[in-house]
């Protein structure tokens, strides 16, 4: 089997947040240039891999196949307001079901948090594009990575093999 693309995609403030400590995404991490390239590259991947508070809320969204990972079930389940979506919970399957559920095999991923679901793939980025949002700080917020603060989000995809473009 060809080797899995999955991509990650990130905007995060200076000190590297990508929610208030309530999990919102304020309108100081919101940039229309970001929007479209961030609806760009989920136009040309198979599904969406994110949390239970992380959604791309775009005109597209219902008509992507998407992967909501959450700790309330077992293994994966059908999301029922969504007929192109299911729960997955990694402890309990495996993420290959969660495809299959999709009917998806060896698919294109674009993963779009939050912490934990973007700290799940580290070590299985093939690239990760992450934007910084100038002069806007969120203390207290929720970090992009687990390893952030103490780390920078720089450091820790370059830790898992990542190198940033020039």
């Amino acid at each position: 089997m060809p080797a899995r693309l999955i991509e990650g995609y990130a905007i995060i403030s200076e000190d590297g947040m990508i929610a208030t400590e309530t999990g919102i995404m304020p309108d100081a991490l919101k940039f229309e240039a970001d929007k479209r390239f961030f609806e760009n590259g989920l136009d040309s991947i198979d599904v969406v891999v994110h949390g239970r508070h992380s959604h791309e809320q775009q005109a597209n969204s219902d008509l992507r196949r998407r992967i909501v990972l959450t700790r309330r079930i077992p293994t994966v389940a059908v999301y029922p307001p969504d007929k192109k979506a299911v729960l997955w919970n990694p402890a309990g399957a495996p993420l290959e079901e969660a495809f299959s559920a999709l009917g998806l095999t060896n698919p294109r991923v674009g993963v779009i948090g939050g912490t934990d679901v973007f700290d799940l793939f580290l070590d299985q980025y093939h690239v990760f594009y992450l934007s910084r949002a100038p002069r806007v700080q969120l203390p207290g917020g929720r970090p992009v990575f687990h390893a952030v603060p103490a780390r920078s989000p720089e450091e820790v995809l370059a830790a898992n093999g990542l190198q940033a473009a020039q």
